[in-house]
């Protein structure tokens, strides 16, 4: 029991690492720069991928398929940002730009 107290009492700080939620939130840059690069682009997309829905252009099937393919990238935008508290490399931030280039060209089609 003692120990248990101990370990308790030795946590004041990891709660707040633990609860990464509110410590990453603290330090977490959703506005970095790449990072709003990258997600108005993917937002431009989905609205792309809508318009040409409606406009006969596009299937639903290839719509699912193409919103898919942009929530990857996003998914993998978050990924990459999280390894460094919110921030996105320039190297990052051209590899998110070619995948969401492979996208846009196939909504082109």
């Amino acid at each position: 029991m003692g120990v248990c107290t101990l370990s308790t009492f030795a946590q004041p700080a990891a709660p707040s690492q633990a609860a990464s939620g509110t410590s990453k939130a603290a330090t977490w840059h959703k506005d970095h720069p790449y990072r709003v690069e990258v997600n108005q682009r993917l937002k431009n997309q989905n609205q792309r991928i809508h318009q040409e829905v409606a406009e006969g252009e596009l299937t639903h099937a290839q719509a699912a398929k193409l919103h898919k393919e942009d929530r990857q990238v996003r998914q993998e935008e978050h990924d990459m940002a999280s390894q460094d508290h919110g921030h996105l490399t320039t190297q990052e931030k051209k590899t998110l730009n070619q995948q969401e280039s492979k996208i846009s060209h196939q909504i082109g089609q």
